[in-house]
């Protein structure tokens, strides 16, 4: 009997012609947009709500041309576009992006599996959980965190940083729930939740408070020291204080490299303590990690021995598109255990083998995508060789803004710069400051955006585009000075 297929197919339906055609103008787009990105205004002219207006307020009913939608690209999407990868960014931290991941990330689509098990599509799997240790040797991590072909650790390749945190504090709140259950089977869960609490330093980024609120735990701010890192006399007081009070302290954040000044926990401090205390670490190395790489910024790492969990984000700093975050635990059956829920339409003959993992156990969503093949394109075209100088290229660029800054009396600098983040502001008060920012992203020819540190409002410079070069730090730095002298010279009340 011969199959026919019925299925219609539209007059604009694209074909694997037309798909060539199409997919070659793309490719041509996409490259002139980045080889031309410098001459785009980096941050939009648009108010909120400027797109609805623009676009209809249906769907089509018949299909529209190629041709027309990418004239409302450039029309409609790019008016309200804040370009990441101009070399005039200099905001937050970087975001990624490279050729090599571009066109991973195309075939990717091609693939298109929903790999949440081995058996979903085996390669992607497999490439996944090499990848991973080919990283963690990247970084020298140690033995443990490493999945080989007998180890009980392993890496990941979660969403984002902050699901990361959220992994690894519900896999640390299972853990302590089950042991404490295990001394005292009268103990409910609600018992033990009630009383267990989380810490980070006062410095953590935002998605460690929101970790502990899904988590339905405790998070208490653990004060830092003068350069903005967690030590162990502060934590150690913390315990203490909630130990006597009837609290269980079981979870520990450690930030190397905070999203404020880029300043690093003291982990050689703080993992002992965590250890003794049977409380779960977890580092965020979220924008530094990548720095890790090199051999001159390894020691920012040291400590990491002490920990459960380490994560950073590939697709800051080291090339490979966003999403791709990076998750090691020195025991995958901690995670496992924590998530792991097995019906029958989504188990396999090989799932219990112990020759393969099935990561839909290491994370919250169920599909994940062939996202391990960013990491294979970028780390063969590059090597690492490559993204050790991309890494140097832009900590050099940072220590030149620095001393910019440094020659003109009028500023200062207000923390240590360690890798491509520099905070800096004019002597004087928050209000200046706040001032000369809003005259920096007014004028729109450089992004920057502030922090807090302590009572100081202050101006981050973060080195973030792949094509930034000194001569757009050179501008960036007359642009801000020559407003800084009109704002000076303003009279002020």
């Amino acid at each position: 009997m011969q199959l026919r297929c019925c299925l219609w197919q539209g007059p604009a339906t694209m074909d694997s012609a037309e798909f060539r055609r199409r997919g070659k103008e793309m490719v041509d787009f996409v490259a002139d947009y980045l080889e031309g990105i410098e001459g785009r205004q980096v941050y939009p002219d648009v108010e909120p709500g400027y797109l609805r207006p623009l676009i209809p307020t249906t769907a089509p009913e018949e299909p529209d041309m190629f041709e027309d939608i990418i004239s409302d690209v450039e029309k409609i999407i790019m008016p309200g576009v804040t370009h990441w990868h101009s070399p005039f960014f200099f905001a937050y931290f970087p975001s990624a992006n490279s050729y090599p991941a571009l066109l991973a990330d195309i075939l990717c689509g091609a693939i298109g599996c929903i790999g949440f098990s081995w058996a979903a599509s085996p390669a992607c799997t497999e490439l996944e959980t090499v990848m991973m240790d080919w990283l963690g040797k990247m970084l020298k991590l140690p033995e443990a965190f490493l999945a080989g072909q007998v180890g009980e650790g392993g890496g990941v390749i979660q969403g984002s940083a902050s699901e990361a945190t959220l992994v690894a504090l519900l896999a640390a709140r299972t853990k302590v729930t089950r042991r404490l259950q295990a001394a005292s089977p009268g103990l409910t869960q609600g018992a033990i939740m009630e009383k267990l609490v989380a810490y980070s330093s006062d410095q953590a980024h935002s998605s460690v408070e929101r970790a502990g609120l899904i988590g339905g735990v405790k998070l208490k701010a653990i004060p830092s020291d003068g350069k903005f890192a967690m030590r162990a006399s502060a934590l150690q007081e913390a315990l203490e204080r909630d130990k006597a009070e009837g609290l269980i302290p079981f979870f520990v954040v450690a930030t190397l490299g905070t999203t404020s000044c880029c300043s690093f926990d003291n982990l050689l401090e703080v993992g002992p303590i965590c250890n003794k205390e049977d409380m779960w670490l977890h580092i965020d190395a979220a924008y530094a990690g990548s720095s890790f790489i090199c051999p001159e910024f390894r020691h920012l790492l040291n400590g990491v021995e002490f920990a459960d969990s380490f994560n950073f984000n590939p697709h800051k700093w080291l090339l490979v598109n966003f999403d791709c975050s990076a998750m090691w635990v020195k025991k995958r059956t901690d995670l496992i255990g924590a998530f792991k829920l097995d019906p029958l339409y989504l188990k396999h003959n090989h799932q219990d083998s112990g020759l393969i993992t099935d990561y839909r156990h290491w994370q919250l969503p169920l599909g994940r995508r062939f996202r391990s093949l960013k990491m294979w394109f970028v780390f063969r075209m590059y090597g690492v060789k490559g993204l050790q100088a991309y890494i140097r290229k832009h900590v050099r660029l940072a220590h030149e803004f620095e001393h910019l800054v440094q020659q003109d009396p009028r500023f200062e600098i207000c923390t240590e710069v360690t890798l491509g983040l520099v905070c800096f502001r004019l002597k004087g008060s928050n209000r200046l400051n706040e001032e000369l920012l809003e005259r920096i992203n007014s004028a729109k020819k450089i992004h920057l955006v502030p922090c807090h540190l302590r009572d100081k409002f202050v101006l981050r410079f973060a080195i973030c585009a792949r094509t930034v070069e000194s001569a757009h730090v050179q501008l960036a730095w007359k642009h801000v000075a020559q407003l800084a002298t009109s704002l000076l010279a303003t009279p002020r009340d």
